[in-house]
């Protein structure tokens, strides 16, 4: 090979090559990002509508619909789902993988803008924001003081943290939970506005003219303009009790006759707990995207200065930091890496009972990895669990064409040939073998690297990067291994004393060629019995494929990052004050496990939004340290909290899921138009699944019925006293829900909201409602004021039960039933709700849909079947161009269902199950299996193309190879181990690959060993018959040609 010679004639440029490669490696290592795994978010955009006082039926069809309607007509839309809530419509449209995230943003404003103008006045403008709603903060702060009262704390975190923590690159949003907001409150009082005739309107509207700055222009004088401003601002916010409302009789009618004007502080409707003390609560968000290490990192460092500056008596403690178990696997993997690396050298020294052939073939390690790195770097790609992963399932790949080389010029300088004639002629022997196992193996990760979806954008990296560092080893395998057997060669007098480890070496390099012969005779003998062979193959086979029945399913196995999250809810009616007794009580629960190191509690969060919902996420020590795993702590903590009174878990599970987001496995969709429908028919769902064996916090996203009040209005009465619907609509909305008329603005330009509503004892009952009374369009000639009509005079008032929050997706109503998993995979459990949908009629109109982990798993599963078959073809080809065969690639891929009997064994003796990491390391092993069947049918063939008996050439060609087959095997799977260990944290999502990748390559080995020169013989015999007859047929032929 014209490689090689150039290399070997000139072993400073080699140097200089490798050289350069390790240079380029490193300048790339310190430049590439760094990420947990590949950025497979989904672009999203999310659009928060208030409507304040408005019921979920109200929100839905004023705001939700409309906004729908319109945002769905946007070119890339994936789905579009939604929530609406009382006051609150949330719309969160998902783009597809190729859509960009801020076209998707900007599209959604254009549409928005159109639809502003459809809303009712009462709606506030949409707020739109880029980033996940389902995913959990990237850093969480809480703040406590000793000194401030938590109003104040509220204040000062407002004006001053918040807003530089919004400045950070990549954050999205920043929540703020348990805050008390300072706010001007007018408190109405019913009877005093009934008794002066003055109407809600005439409060409202005197708050909001008579508290403002007009610019009214500039007055020219000869050398100056004069910018003249009307002041009318409040300077206190006792001045709000000056102003005058209305006028009766000539007098005026102050704001203070009717309301009482307090500086207090806005009602609380969150609130969060540091180990059960309070606290105030910051959830930084980031923007869909964007990478979370950086986010975490500006958040730190912004947070580390504002910690500088914070006032005596504010402790700020960093709750939760995701890119600490980012962190962590990186390290876990790195450390895998470079154990796999080590493990695999010593192995090549206990073959090859030789240190120069250890550190030659060693050197392909390094230079192998750095040049990938710079590739990897050249693609744009990021050091992550991903592509770190590939290089560690690589340790074994990148030494054996190192090892196969290096064995070869071995045995070649044993002939008694010179080094260099040996480097050289032993190089080129192997090459085209060595040359096609490297292309099977890129041929089988390039259609992983180019699959569609999810699984398509999370393996790119991973295929391009396993692809990228196989041809590098190749590379260096045929410049830098023959060039160094070539100027360093091996002793050819070996000193005669040996040390204990020299003799140890020569010890098992004796017991090698003890099996050496061993392997012939177990050859012979199959070669003599084949039917037995094939049948005792097939056999296997067949009991592997009835083991596989075995293996559970699921999408990603849970991963044990230390983090633990408990959520649960209380009624539905519950009050902020209730719900915070329960999170203590939960959380006194929590704090006595020893594995806990702290408690995060927050109430009506991004994540669990209702004051009657909570969250606890737990902080667990590190998995050495504890005696019970994630899954344990998980069971047991549910049954002691299922025993707690007055709440309802409706989830204990890890706090975070890599690659399948926070959201439970078991997510099904039932669609249609009637919320009672929907309802039935989610309960009797609800019903069956909870028999199912596994499954665990079962929850509807259809909560029980809120309690409403429903005021019908008697037209005629209303008629005759001279109401509307929209007249006492618009006039109870302020004093029941509240509502922000102005802002006052204090001495230090900071605004605060000025609130109208009525005093708390006036809305704690119909009959103090019913006793309000409503400014009428009819003067009352007494007074000559507006008539004033009490409520109850011209409405009826009815308690009935209302929806309190209805789900949409795609357009229709939706009942979301989830339910995380326990002692079974998500997979299986899956197969079983499968059979409860088939057995339950559904009206017309309504339908399942499987959503979450099962359809990820039902979408990845299908690419992944393609990637498979697509490598399949593409080795046969490749193989079928190298050996100018039809039959041998048959010969050499029968290797690969053998390989699956390991697969299958593995996965069952480890517990692992077939999960998309395994489904991967199944594909790995299509190219690593073949590797060594087309060294030992390369070596047949030459053999038998040379005019060898057949049997003697496979006996031969089988003692040839068996040394380096067994060696790369070896370094293969020692190299694999501390992945498969699964040691670190997270490493479970990782290790079933390992798994798959050690049982098969095991037992492809062994049966490649004898299986496939059986098969070979088989094909031979077959290629032989069909050669035999074409003959004869020509012959006949020629026969009756020359006769007639």
């Amino acid at each position: 090979m014209w490689l090689t010679r150039v290399s070997v004639n000139h072993p400073v440029f080699a140097s200089m090559m490798m050289l350069a490669l390790m240079v380029l490696g490193l300048a790339s290592w310190n430049r590439m990002g760094v990420e947990e795994f590949p950025s497979v978010e989904f672009p999203y955009v999310v659009i928060y509508t208030t409507y304040p006082g408005a019921s979920p039926e109200i929100v839905e069809s004023d705001v939700t619909r409309k906004i729908e309607d319109s945002v769905n007509t946007i070119a890339g839309v994936k789905q579009v789902t939604s929530a609406s809530a009382e006051g609150l419509s949330t719309v969160i449209i998902e783009f597809d993988l190729d859509v960009s995230a801020t076209a998707a943003a900007q599209d959604v404003r254009d549409k928005i803008a159109l639809v502003k103008t459809q809303l009712r006045d009462e709606v506030e403008d949409p707020l739109i924001e880029r980033y996940d709603p389902s995913a959990a903060p990237v850093v969480s702060v809480a703040f406590s003081s000793t000194t401030l009262p938590m109003r104040e704390l509220s204040t000062y975190l407002e004006q001053h943290i918040i807003k530089r923590l919004q400045t950070v690159t990549g954050v999205g949003k920043v929540n703020m939970l348990g805050s008390v907001k300072r706010e001007i409150r007018v408190e109405i009082h019913p009877t005093q506005l009934q008794a002066l005739g003055v109407s809600i309107d005439q409060v409202m509207g005197a708050l909001r003219s008579e508290n403002m700055e007009l610019p009214s222009g500039t007055l020219k004088q000869p050398n100056q303009e004069l910018v003249v401003q009307v002041k009318g601002r409040m300077l206190n916010p006792q001045d709000f009790g000056r102003l005058i409302v209305a006028r009766r009789a000539g007098a005026p009618i102050y704001l203070d006759q009717v309301a009482t004007v307090s500086d207090t502080q806005a009602e609380q409707d969150s609130a969060a707990f540091l180990n059960g003390s309070p606290a105030i609560g910051m959830d930084i968000v980031k923007i869909s995207g964007s990478n979370v290490i950086d986010v975490v990192d500006g958040s730190k460092a912004e947070l580390e200065d504002i910690r500088k500056i914070l006032p005596a008596g504010i402790e700020m403690t960093i709750v939760a930091d995701s890119a600490k178990s980012i962190r962590a696997s990186l390290k876990d993997v790195v450390r895998t890496l470079i154990e796999g690396g080590v493990l695999a050298v010593l192995i090549v020294l206990l073959f090859l009972g030789s240190w120069r052939s250890t550190i030659i073939t060693g050197l392909t390690l390094p230079i192998s990895l750095f040049g990938t790195l710079a590739a990897m770097w050249a693609c744009g790609f990021t050091i992550n669990v991903m592509t770190l992963m590939a290089l560690s399932l690589c340790i074994g790949l990148l030494i054996d064409d190192a090892i196969v080389v290096r064995e070869n010029i071995v045995r070649h300088a044993a002939m008694g040939k010179g080094h260099k004639q040996a480097a050289l002629e032993g190089t080129q022997e192997i090459g085209l073998a060595v040359l096609a196992t490297t292309l099977t193996i890129v041929v089988v990760f390039l259609p992983v690297a180019f699959m569609g979806g999810i699984i398509g954008r999370f393996f790119y990296q991973f295929g391009v990067t396993v692809s990228a560092a196989v041809l590098f080893s190749m590379f260096v395998s045929f410049t830098l291994d023959p060039m160094l057997s070539a100027i360093w060669p091996e002793d050819p007098h070996p000193k005669a004393k040996r040390n204990r480890f020299e003799r140890f070496l020569k010890w098992f390099s004796d017991q090698l060629d003890k099996l050496n012969e061993w392997y012939a005779q177990a050859l012979r003998f199959c070669l003599h019995h084949r039917l037995a062979t094939m049948g005792l193959a097939l056999g296997s086979l067949v009991g592997a494929f009835v083991l596989a029945g075995q293996i559970g399913k699921e999408f990603v196995p849970t991963p044990d990052l230390g983090e633990m999250s408990v959520k649960f809810e209380t009624p539905v009616d519950a009050s902020l004050e209730y719900t915070t007794a329960k999170v203590e009580q939960v959380e006194k629960i929590i704090r006595e496990y020893p594995e806990v190191r702290a408690t995060y509690a927050t109430i009506n969060s991004l994540g669990s939004r209702g004051r009657n919902r909570a969250q606890v996420r737990i902080q667990l020590k590190p998995k050495q340290e504890r005696t019970r795993s994630l899954n344990q702590l998980n069971t047991d903590m549910r049954q002691r909290l299922t025993g707690v009174g007055g709440i309802i878990v409706t989830s204990v599970a890890s706090a975070k899921e890599s690659v399948s987001g926070g959201l439970k496995p078991i997510l099904i969709s039932i669609r249609g138009s009637d919320l009672q429908q929907l309802q039935k028919i989610s309960d009797e769902f609800k019903r069956e699944l909870s028999k199912i064996d596994g499954i665990v916090d079962l929850e509807s996203s259809l909560k029980d019925p809120k309690p409403t009040l429903s005021i019908e209005l008697d037209r005629d009465a209303a008629s005759d006293a001279g109401l509307s619907v929209l007249q006492i609509g618009q006039a109870l909305r302020p004093l029941l829900a509240g509502e922000d008329v102005t802002t006052w603005q204090d001495a230090q330009g900071e605004n605060y909201d000025v609130n109208v509503r009525l005093p708390d004892d006036a809305r704690q009952g119909v009959g103090a409602l019913s006793e309000l009374s409503i400014s009428s369009g009819k003067i009352d000639p007494a007074t000559g004021a507006p008539a004033m009509i009490p409520l109850a005079q011209v409405v009826e008032m009815e308690q009935t039960l209302g929806a309190s929050q209805i789900n949409r997706r795609n357009l229709f109503r939706e009942v979301l039933v989830a339910a995380n998993v326990e002692g079974r995979p998500a997979g299986d459990i899956g197969d079983d709700i499968a059979k409860v949908q088939a057995k339950m009629k559904l009206p017309d109109g309504y339908s399942f849909q499987v959503e979450g982990a099962n359809k990820d798993m039902a979408e990845s599963i299908g690419y992944a079947v393609t990637a498979l078959v697509l490598a399949v073809l593409f080795i046969y080809m490749l193989l079928g161009s190298q050996f100018n065969s039809f039959l041998y690639p048959v010969a050499i891929m029968s290797s690969l269902p053998l390989s699956l009997i390991g697969v299958f064994l593995a996965l069952y003796v480890f517990g692992s199950t077939l999960n998309i990491f395994s489904i991967i390391g199944i594909i790995m092993l299509m190219g690593l299996v073949t590797k060594n069947a087309i060294l030992l049918i390369d070596f047949i063939k030459v053999a038998v193309d040379n005019g060898d008996d057949r049997e003697n050439a496979i006996i031969e060609a089988g003692r040839t190879r068996l040394r380096p087959i067994l060696m790369t095997t070896a370094a293969m799977v020692i190299g694999m181990v501390p992945l498969a260990l699964g040691l670190g944290e997270g490493a479970e999502q990782r290790s079933p690959m390992a798994h798959a990748i050690i049982g098969g390559v095991l037992t492809s080995t062994l049966l490649t060993l004898v299986v496939v020169p059986v098969i070979y013989t088989y094909l031979d015999d077959m290629k032989r018959f069909f050669i035999r007859h074409l003959r004869r047929f020509k012959y006949r032929n020629s026969v009756r040609g020359n006769y007639y």
